[in-house]
């Protein structure tokens, strides 16, 4: 039996809660501490999930932590996981893992040199929906995939994110705040990107905070909230990215891919579950009837009531069986670094009016099907 490896958590917002709820749905870990900058915040998750609390320096000294998660904000995520391997401990950051090429490199160069692993959220292309989709493209259902869509559009998480003034700085924006999540799913498709191209903007210099102690106070938009690209994949196909926080309503799809032989719509990659369609030569779009995949059952209720399918985690519980397997994690430094080439050229591309060629590849993910995403979890 696969003994657990303990789990540290460095950062206890939001999002701490769905690593602490759902990790214990997976072998081989096993949360033991949690820390943060604010002590307080750090001992108030501990008690609701039965934790230690430590500071940020002790739980990087604890020895019974083997893997730290870090869920600090983006601009810290840098320094934090470089500081985790330094530690002597292996690394799962939430995404994005650094915000310039550079820095992924020292945290690649870094990992190689002390043999530990590093890997990154998004993880939600090891979902059911995802994953059924990616059984399809390589079963050759849709012929070879030559174009598509792909679209992350709203208006910003100001209308309910108490203190969104990080989300407009450098480092985030729709395209490396949401822009994970497609890149992702993408690369777990149809590869890796050759280059891009792309048409940046914003759409007003500030933002209008809508809910929390801070509404009706304005920040700065330091960052573009509008970003139209073109991705070339060394595959030949083409897609049309749109990362926009400067839009009120719309009626596109997330996600669309167009074959030779049919066309795939794949739902929000910013989830684990949703429903597939497709449609053949003859134009008839039918329903894509969901396969038995643990990672497509809805375990939750999302912020407005409707059923969702939630397995934060399943990216790091997969690092943790590949540490012990000796083989690639699927959501490996190696793809994440990839996914922040191609974001950080397209905000490039934007700045220069040219495309970009990138330095950086990668190969796809082993795919996740049923029976493999079953080994992950522990038995009911």
């Amino acid at each position: 039996m696969m003994a657990n490896l303990g789990i540290g958590i460095i950062g206890c917002g939001n999002i701490s809660t769905s690593y602490l709820r759902l990790a214990p749905l997976f072998k081989g870990l096993e949360v033991r501490s949690v820390a943060d900058v604010n002590m307080a915040v750090a001992e108030a998750r501990a008690a609701e999930y039965g934790v230690q609390a430590q500071s940020v320096e002790d739980l990087l000294g604890n020895p019974a932590i083997d893997v730290v998660i870090n869920l600090t904000i983006p601009e810290a995520h840098y320094p934090v996981t470089k500081a985790i391997l330094q530690a002597g401990k292996h690394a799962y950051s939430e995404k994005p893992l650094v915000l310039t090429l550079e820095q992924g490199k020292d945290l690649r160069d870094l990992a190689a040199a002390k043999g530990l692993a590093v890997g990154c959220a998004p993880d939600t292309f090891l979902g059911g929906a995802h994953q059924q989709a990616r059984a399809l493209i390589d079963e050759g259902k849709l012929g070879q995939i030559t174009t598509g869509n792909a679209a992350i559009q709203g208006h910003g998480p100001e209308s309910w994110h108490p203190n969104p003034a990080f989300f407009y700085l450098p480092g985030a924006g729709p395209i490396m705040d949401m822009g994970p999540y497609y890149i992702a799913n993408l690369i777990n498709l149809l590869g890796p990107v050759r280059r891009v191209g792309a048409l940046t903007s914003a759409a007003t210099p500030t933002r209008v905070i809508g809910s929390g102690d801070q509404a009706g106070q304005e920040v700065p938009v330091k960052t573009p909230s509008n970003i139209q690209a073109l991705l070339e994949f060394h595959s030949g196909a083409t897609i049309a990215f749109s990362a926009s926080w400067d839009v009120w309503h719309h009626k596109r799809n997330h996600f669309e891919l167009y074959g030779t032989e049919g066309t795939l719509y794949v739902p929000d990659p910013n989830f684990f579950g949703g429903p597939l369609q497709m449609a053949g030569r003859d134009g008839v779009l039918q329903d894509v009837a969901p396969w038995d995949h643990p990672f497509g059952v809805v375990n939750q209720k999302g912020h407005r009531g409707e059923d969702q399918a939630n397995y934060r985690t399943a990216g790091m519980a997969d690092m943790v069986m590949a540490v012990t397997e000796g083989r690639d994690a699927r959501c490996s430094l190696e793809r994440t670094l990839h996914g922040v080439d191609v974001m950080t050229a397209c905000l490039t591309s934007g700045e220069t009016g040219a495309f970009v060629t990138l330095t950086t590849t990668c190969t796809q993910p082993a795919p996740l099907g049923p029976e493999a995403a079953r080994a992950l979890m522990r038995e009911a």
